[in-house]
């Protein structure tokens, strides 16, 4: 890997380990359950993001 895919990949690991954190730390006394799916509706958002600039110059 290119050391831009590692920066990369470290985003995306960083982004999955705020998908499991957040909820149980700092949303622990949210009861509502949309309050969740937003939280993980953009943090896929951002998931996508980048791996579109991930992957965008694997054909080149």
């Amino acid at each position: 890997m290119k050391t831009n895919e590692w920066k990369y990949a470290l985003l995306i690991l960083a982004v999955i380990m705020l998908a499991y954190i957040l909820p149980y730390t700092i949303f622990t006394d949210t009861a509502k359950w949309y309050g969740s799916f937003l939280l993980w509706s953009i943090l896929a958002l951002l998931t996508i993001v980048i791996n579109y600039f991930l992957t965008r110059d694997w054909g080149k």
